[in-house]
């Protein structure tokens, strides 16, 4: 789920580009994601670029977020909420299609890192070199993405007769591991892609297995 986006003419300042009449919180932050990138993060953006991106005057911007301190933190709940919603969504799929669930859902992030709409950098960028209040938000999606992974786990677990130990703590782990990982992906090329799905995919089963072993013998 990306954020929508209407055609902009984003001329030089300087050569009096044509304005929009109207902007929505919605334009604000598809101009914001269009101008982040790998190399590139929120932090690093002025009020006025944005505003020049999405076609309007600066203090247009002030009709919709009080600073860009309020804008960055939306991209980065928007990024969160978006990616957890794919990522449930490949788990589904894998369970329909008795696929391995670890495999799939590594896969489905792999796939985000490299697709044009960007969210995935906004949560891997900004929790490395964000502000202080960008990293709390970002901190905010990732105990979310833990939380409701916890729940798949424990269920999956079931499902093979089998329980985790410490299920939040694995959660924790799983999430934290695939988080960094994909900070790293972000400054490789794709052709590494499959090496490292298949690397964070070991990891995390490794992870699970250890933690059903330590349940079965307690």
């Amino acid at each position: 789920m990306s954020v929508p986006e209407s055609a902009i003419d984003s001329t030089a300042e300087d050569a009096a580009p044509v304005r929009r009449a109207g902007i929505s919180r919605q334009d604000l932050l598809a101009a914001a994601l269009r101008l982040v990138g790998p190399h590139r993060s929120l932090s690093s953006l002025s009020l006025r670029e944005v505003a020049r991106e999405a076609g309007i005057a600066p203090n247009s911007f002030y009709r919709q977020f009080r600073d860009m301190d309020e804008l960055a933190v939306a991209l980065i709940d928007l990024a969160g909420s978006s990616l957890r919603q794919i990522i449930g969504q490949a788990r589904r799929r894998a369970l329909r299609a008795e696929r391995s669930v670890i495999r799939t859902s590594v896969e489905t992030f792999m796939e985000q890192l490299r697709a044009d709409d960007k969210l995935l950098h906004v949560l891997l960028r900004e929790g490395m070199v964000g502000s202080d209040a960008f990293k709390a938000a970002v901190e905010r999606e990732l105990s979310y993405f833990e939380d409701e992974l916890k729940v798949d786990l424990i269920r999956l677990a079931a499902a093979d007769g089998a329980t985790l130990h410490e299920p939040a703590l694995v959660s924790k782990a799983i999430t934290r591991l695939v988080f960094a990982a994909g900070a790293t992906a972000m400054d490789l090329p794709p052709e590494r892609d499959p090496e490292l799905v298949e690397q964070l995919s070991t990891m995390l089963r490794m992870i699970l297995t250890g933690s059903r072993a330590m349940a079965s013998s307690a």
